[in-house]
């Protein structure tokens, strides 16, 4: 959002973050042209709130004859949702993206309840499926039917990858021609700036032994675990490292313990790092010999986007997602079965032995350009074109 706010800025939008809480590790790289707007809370009426929901989304009468505590799931959503009819009706945007399912939602009923012709775009970042096994918001039975009529009425549906999209229309009964890939806009005209920035770590200092990385929240649908293992597999043949960054996950944090207590138990903990959040990542992957990610499921990776683009061979799960979109079904990086240790290990060795060309893989990342992302963006935000000055809201 933040690549795609610059390129928005540079094109002559006005960009307004509107956002629960003006805070986390990334809020100093807003652009300094977007404005920050933070929503207020509201104490919450259900008599009010009910009305609102059926206002805002007819179809939701059913769910509104639910008992109370059968509603508590909304409850967050509706205590934002005055501050946010309130933005809509102030600042008047010509454009709303939303990419988060509750906030899609809650863009979506604000902007009918405000009753301004701001144009609601929504977005699905992941695969939604199999989020929802894992106790995500579409898996709720209260939401996902809520999720599914305010969808069918925005004015336009994405996601980062056809993977996504194919996942989306199945699994939310939506039908496919409503919703339109765009790629993320990863590679921005800073990024060999921002990867050339040096590096001050004992273990790239020489090429020897090679680094091997990873990147991501530590969370389990990441499945480190099997990357570790995997290591450990390569580490038995061959000196090697592995350096795996990312900040503990709020949902799962034990997770990061689990990990250092494998690489232990595994006889491979001095040669394994965990630095946790690193703000600029790409001169690790500049200086890696693979990187390599073990999810078990992705939207559209941006970090493996980052390694291409600096160069650097990547070795990668099949799951479910953007990431045979990425690799180009697996010609620029390899693909190995979620959760197989052995296959992965196998796979880096064998990039460690023939990494591809460096050249090929940058010409790859550039599919997943700033410019591209920012005129598939602009396409189905301001479908009439531009006219400055616009203010777009994300």
């Amino acid at each position: 959002m933040l690549q795609l706010a610059e390129g928005l800025i540079s094109r002559g939008i006005d960009i307004d973050f509107v956002v629960g809480h003006a805070e986390g590790e990334l809020l100093g790289e807003v652009p300094a042209q977007a404005r920050i707007v933070p929503l207020t809370r509201a104490p919450v009426s259900w008599t009010r709130a009910r009305v609102r929901v059926l206002l805002a989304q007819p179809d939701a009468w059913r769910l509104m004859l639910r008992p109370r505590h059968k509603l508590k799931v909304v409850k967050p959503l509706l205590r934002w949702l005055p501050g946010m009819i309130d933005y809509i009706g102030r600042a008047r945007p010509d454009a709303m993206l939303a990419a988060e399912p509750r906030y899609n939602l809650l863009a979506i009923w604000a902007q009918r309840l405000s009753r301004t012709g701001s144009r609601i775009l929504v977005s699905e970042r992941t695969i939604v499926s199999q989020q929802a096994k894992a106790g995500g918001p579409w898996g709720d039975p209260v939401l996902h039917p809520l999720f599914r009529g305010a969808y069918l009425n925005a004015d336009a549906i994405t996601t980062v990858s056809d993977g996504a999209a194919d996942d989306l229309a199945a699994y939310a009964d939506l039908p496919r021609d409503r919703i339109t890939t765009i790629y993320n806009p990863v590679v921005g005209p800073d990024l060999d700036r921002r990867a050339r920035e040096p590096l001050d770590h004992t273990w790239f200092a020489s090429l020897e032994p090679p680094v091997i990385l990873g990147a991501g929240r530590l969370h389990p649908v990441k499945d480190f675990a099997t990357l570790i293992r995997a290591f450990a597999h390569v580490r038995a043949k061959r000196p090697a490292r592995l350096i795996i960054l990312g900040a503990e996950s709020p949902t799962a944090p034990e997770y990061a313990a689990e990990l250092s207590t494998l690489s232990a138990t595994l006889g491979i903990a001095d040669d394994v790092l965990l630095p946790g959040f690193v703000p600029n990542p790409l001169p690790f992957m500049a200086g890696a010999s693979v990187f390599a990610l073990s999810s078990l499921y992705e939207g559209l990776p941006g970090v493996v986007i980052q390694a291409l683009a600096c160069g650097c061979p990547v070795v990668s799960t099949d799951c479910p997602g953007g990431l045979r979109e990425i690799l180009d079904q697996g010609r620029v990086g390899s693909l190995v079965p979620v959760g197989d240790d052995v296959a992965f290990a196998r796979a880096i060795e064998d990039m460690l032995d023939n990494p591809p060309r460096a050249e090929s893989l940058r010409a790859r990342a550039e599919f997943f350009s700033l410019e591209r992302g920012v005129d598939n963006y602009l396409r189905l935000l301001f479908p009439a074109g531009v006219k400055m000055p616009y203010r777009a809201a994300a």
